[in-house]
């Protein structure tokens, strides 16, 4: 069991598409020595798998083999390993080698046609695996160009672009010899290929039509396109404005033949036209002026590319303020308005709210808000004072943004607290003196009430008690004008026998009774009176 033979190291496999070659480095003597591999790949691991030989790399002579027929599951695992034989003797099988496919895989560069024509270079490009049964790269549509050309000669500038299958190059000096190779990409698996080899053409000399159209350009605003170019031609001429579809261009197949007159822009002799009617939001456009002179010559402009929603600008939008107490109301129109619903929901439209205090103060801060509806407000605001506002509107996704709006100004109303704590000091300081003035009150008229009492009585004293024999009654504590009266009553004694009775009895008796200091009012008083001369006469 014992051999002399060395295994294969440094074990390598290149994969160009579909291409596979495996290489490996050996070290003994290559006398008379072959080499062997075999392979195996998950789909068809089990416990007992099995390796297998591996088809173009059995008993070859060089550290080299091509075993592309013998691989076709491109995206499974796959191990690989090698050893060498020399008659009946075999080395140990080699460290085992694993890959997948379609990840090592490499794209070959693309195939070029090259024409130059009138001053530019046609370039006319074939996917990596044209005409190849099996592809690793199934879509070819997928495929991306990119271009490097240069001056063949020294210190030559460098220009990269990418190009299409079919495709112009422009802007090439005249008579000159240029150097050029292409490099496919297939950007949905980040993959960059191998360069095409350089291939160098010389340019020709451009025919010089004067009533060609120049400095095509387009001005696009809320969705509103308009194609403008310019004519120094003296004489009649009349244009043709085109457009092609720019799905079209990323076929292989010649589109020449495929491009479209804009409606309303047929044989026309302004220098501008409206295209916005065949403006799609999600679809790119490349449009180009054909000139028509009076000798039924024609000449095609340099075409322009229109990416509807880049080469779009956003027009200001409206704005409109109101006041309330304490915020500041914003009401913004959309750009374009209602009709450009589509374009302005695409660019995701925010907007950028700027106020300032309108002061003579050049140093008031303006100060900005974000944003994302149409309807807003501002809430720090001073009272009575005069804010001006403007809105942009700007879209993160496209790194696009309007001019500002017109500004807007409005008033703020007047400061509200004062006049309510004002208010609010007058009610409690009334209530206060309410709280205090009530009982004061009160207790004056108690006082006033008891000296009234006193002082001023309601009532006189009876007449029997005026004054006695002529002589008014004085009282050592009370005057009689202010002395309070009190309703009295005077018991009078019933005289039944009057007979036997005389005047002076009845006087001695009338003494007794204004001793006695009992009272009476004055219509006891009258009665009094009566009865003394009802007695009198009866005693005469």
């Amino acid at each position: 069991g014992q051999t002399n033979l060395k295994s294969p190291q440094d074990i390598q496999v290149s994969v160009i598409n579909t291409n596979f070659t495996l290489r490996w480095s050996y070290a003994g003597n290559y006398t008379n020595v072959t080499f062997s591999a075999e392979y195996r790949f998950e789909a068809s691991m089990t416990d007992e798998m099995e390796w297998k030989e591996l088809p173009g790399c059995q008993k070859v002579t060089h550290t080299e083999c091509d075993f592309s027929s013998g691989i076709t599951e491109y995206y499974d695992k796959h191990h690989v390993r090698i050893r060498a034989a020399r008659m009946e003797e075999v080395s140990p099988w080699s460290s085992i080698f694993e890959m997948t496919p379609y990840i090592i895989a490499q794209i070959s560069p693309p195939g070029i046609e090259l024409q130059s024509i009138n001053g530019v270079i046609k370039i006319k490009i074939s996917p990596p695996e044209a005409n190849q049964v099996q592809k690793m790269w199934i879509d070819d549509l997928s495929f991306k160009y990119n271009l490097v050309i240069w001056e063949n000669s020294s210190n030559a500038e460098v220009r990269y672009q990418c190009i299409f299958p079919n495709d112009i190059i422009d802007d090439l000096a005249p008579d000159t010899t240029y150097c050029l190779k292409v490099q496919a990409t297939y950007p949905s698996d980040s993959k960059e290929g191998l360069f095409s080899p350089i291939y160098c053409i010389k340019t020709t000399r451009k025919e010089n039509v004067p009533f060609c159209a120049t400095n095509v350009t387009v001005l696009a605003l809320n969705m509103k396109f308009h194609l403008h170019w310019n004519n120094q031609y003296e004489q009649h001429v009349s244009y043709n404005v085109q457009y092609l579809i720019g799905y079209l261009k990323a076929l292989y197949e010649d589109y020449s033949v495929k491009w479209l007159s804009v409606p309303g822009c047929e044989n026309i002799t302004d220098t501008h036209c409206d295209f916005s009617s065949i403006i799609s939001i999600s679809g790119l456009l490349y449009l180009r002026v054909q000139a028509m002179s009076e000798y039924n010559k024609s000449c095609l402009s340099n075409e322009v590319k229109v990416d509807p929603l880049v080469t779009n600008e956003i027009g200001p939008p409206g704005l409109n303020v109101d006041i309330s107490d304490v915020l500041l109301h914003i009401e913004i129109s959309p750009p374009g308005g209602p009709e450009n619903e589509a374009s302005r929901d695409r660019y995701d439209l925010s907007y950028r709210v700027l106020y300032w205090k309108n002061s003579s103060n050049n140093e008031e801060e303006t100060k900005m808000k974000e944003i994302k509806q149409t309807i807003g407000t501002i809430s720090d605001l001073a009272p009575s004072t005069l804010y001006c506002v403007k809105v942009q509107a700007f879209s993160k996704a496209y790194n696009k943004s309007s001019h500002f709006s017109k500004e807007e100004c409005i008033k703020t109303p007047g400061d509200k607290i004062l006049p309510l704590i004002i208010l609010a000091t007058f009610v409690t300081a009334l209530i206060a003196v309410l709280l205090v003035a009530t009982p004061l009150v009160f207790a004056l008229y108690q006082a006033y009430n008891k000296i009234k009492h006193v002082f001023f009585p309601s009532c006189q004293p009876p007449l029997n008690i005026e004054g006695f024999e002529g002589q008014l009654f004085n009282s050592p504590y009370l005057s009689t004008t202010e002395e309070p009266i009190e309703n009295c009553s005077i018991i009078e004694a019933i005289i039944t026998e009057v007979n036997q009775i005389d005047l002076k009895d009845y006087k001695h008796s009338k003494q007794s009774s204004r001793d006695s200091g009992n009272y009476s009012n004055d219509d006891d008083t009258s009665g009094t009176k009566v009865s003394e001369e009802t007695v009198e006469k009866e005693m005469e």
